[in-house]
């Protein structure tokens, strides 16, 4: 099965099979409509994805696409200017990957916040291409040309993310939900969950919706398979109808910089939730209102 019937938005969330059949260029069904792009996101990982990625991807450093010390979007002209460079235009397909969902999940929120309009993630990652016995390629792929425009307004849907004083404005809304996507360890105050975050606690009238395994901020567990594949959607909605999150809210999703907040979005985005954003700041950003908070530091 080359993707998953259980989701509205059925065609962004392929299986290795099926992406391994259009880099060979077999029929497929669900094909891009025009030129594509396949990238592997991840942080500070260029050895790493040197060493053996798949075939013709290219490589995005999340690097480009947030910036200290909040861990915050980098500006939109900077935003265009990376996807300009790596010949992503609006209408261009683009399909990411990671060592894990969560980095590449980030750039996936990014490029539809962008607008390009068809952005699909690889179900399960790299593990799920290896577990099916797909090789891999070294060394660096050959260079694709630049886009000389991204053919559309950008950002084409700014309302997929809010800053700080809209997440105010959200909790004070009767159809509003702003959802913690941390472990419940973080949410109820016992840890920050990260080095380079002080504060502990969690935005007071925030919902709780969850992640993964207490100590592990890389863990979606909550919303994953063991195998880093998605959970059925009737599962996940069901987690979030019990913390009173609905599909008709206005939901925007934060965790601590973004990450896995990008994740609950993307999913939310798959199952045609419409009313949906991030808050990028997140915990880290709301926390440092009140010292002794201290955001700044690299990734963990």
């Amino acid at each position: 099965m080359h993707f998953r019937p259980d989701l509205a938005r059925w065609r962004q969330l392929p299986s290795p099979a099926w992406l391994a059949r259009l880099l060979d260029g077999a029929p497929v069904q669900a094909a891009p409509a025009g030129t594509w792009r396949l990238f592997e996101v991840g942080c500070d990982s260029l050895a790493a994805y040197q060493a053996g990625h798949i075939p013709g991807a290219g490589y995005i450093d999340t690097n480009r696409l947030e910036r200290q010390p909040l861990w915050n979007k980098v500006s939109d002209e900077a935003l265009l200017a990376l996807l300009l460079e790596h010949g992503i235009r609006h209408d261009t397909t683009v399909i990411l990957y990671g060592r894990g969902s969560l980095a590449a999940a980030r750039a996936a929120h990014l490029m539809l916040y962008a607008g390009v309009a068809d952005v699909r993630l690889l179900d399960g990652g790299l593990d799920a291409w290896l577990r099916a016995g797909h090789a891999l390629q070294q060394g660096m792929p050959a260079p694709v040309p630049p886009a000389d425009a991204f053919g559309a307004a950008f950002p084409a849907r700014p309302d997929f993310l809010i800053d700080t004083a809209q997440a105010r404005e959200l909790l004070q809304q009767a159809d509003g939900a702003l959802v913690s996507i941390r472990t419940w360890q973080e949410h109820v105050g016992a840890t920050s969950g990260y080095s380079y975050i002080e504060a502990r606690g969690d935005i007071p009238g925030a919902r709780w919706g969850r992640a993964g395994k207490d100590g592990d901020v890389h863990s979606m567990s909550e919303y994953q398979h063991a195998d880093g594949t998605m959970k059925p959607p009737a599962e996940i909605s069901a987690l979030w109808r019990q913390a009173g999150i609905e599909p008709g809210q206005r939901t925007a999703f934060y965790c601590g910089t973004g990450w896995r907040a990008s994740l609950a979005f993307f999913y939310a985005w798959l199952m045609e939730w419409e009313r949906i954003s991030v808050y990028d700041g997140g915990w880290c950003e709301w926390s440092r209102v009140n010292p002794p908070a201290s955001c700044s530091g690299s990734r963990p």
